[in-house]
């Protein structure tokens, strides 16, 4: 549908997401974007949403399609041919994974930090910049890899930095970013340690303040708090377990 109307474009998105038609989504909130307005809160988690679930389709077909050629390889079964034409495949969707992630990553650049004033949707804004990197550095290699894993890391620090200073310890954003900034250091830069102390601050900071932690928010953020606990007990385990 051709329209640049603010209000049709979010209308339309949200049509897309009823739908689960998220490339239309995508690009509803691509032309929003392009306006360069400060989004509101309903729209950026829109745009927030309609790019996650199309990259987050990639990025499990990428894992899949990884996987098989992997066991492929280990069984030492399979015909070349095979092997070859799956190598094929899973390099199309790289391609187009990375062709999304930096489409996301030109818009945040260019077009949404630039025009986010308010000190939460600089953080989630700057907290995407690091996830988008991550997605990159989990399918790339050698140099590519190197440099994408930076800038995630980049990226990450920016936005815990202002995290740190304007949001409260109890914010959704705030604690979705410490949730992602230490998957990134465990899956990514295989730091596990520095991961759990990453996860174990932010849920001990909420704790500490949970009496603050308004009626709006507090679904989210308990939330969080569980997938930051569970992570914390996963990856500890794990630790143990290779000390034995």
């Amino acid at each position: 549908m051709d329209t640049n109307d603010r209000t049709d474009l979010v209308n339309l998105a949200k049509y897309a997401e009823q739908s689960e038609r998220y490339e239309d989504m995508v690009e509803f909130m691509r032309k929003l974007a392009l306006q360069d307005v400060e989004l509101t809160v309903e729209e950026r988690n829109l745009f927030s949403v309609a790019f996650k679930n199309v990259v987050g389709a990639r990025r499990n077909a990428w894992r899949t399609i990884s996987t098989m050629i992997s066991k492929f390889e280990d069984e030492g079964k399979t015909d070349e041919k095979t092997i070859e034409s799956a190598r094929k495949y899973l390099k199309e969707i790289e391609t187009e994974l990375e062709e999304m992630c930096n489409n996301m990553i030109v818009l945040l650049d260019e077009h949404l930090i630039p025009h986010s004033s308010q000190d939460d949707a600089l953080v989630f804004m700057k907290k995407m910049k690091g996830d988008y990197y991550r997605y990159l550095a989990e399918c790339f290699v050698g140099d590519k890899r190197d440099t994408a894993t930076e800038k995630s890391l980049a990226g990450y620090k920016q936005a815990k930095e202002q995290s740190d200073a304007a949001l409260a310890t109890t914010h959704p954003i705030r604690l979705g970013l410490a949730l992602n900034f230490s998957v990134f250091y465990y899956e990514i830069n295989n730091e596990p340690k520095q991961a759990c102390r990453i996860a174990k601050q932010a849920f001990d900071d909420a704790i500490c303040d949970l009496d603050q932690l308004g009626d709006d928010s507090y679904k989210d953020s308990t939330l969080i708090m569980q997938l930051l606990r569970d992570n914390l007990t996963l990856w500890t385990a794990d630790e143990a377990g290779e000390k034995e």
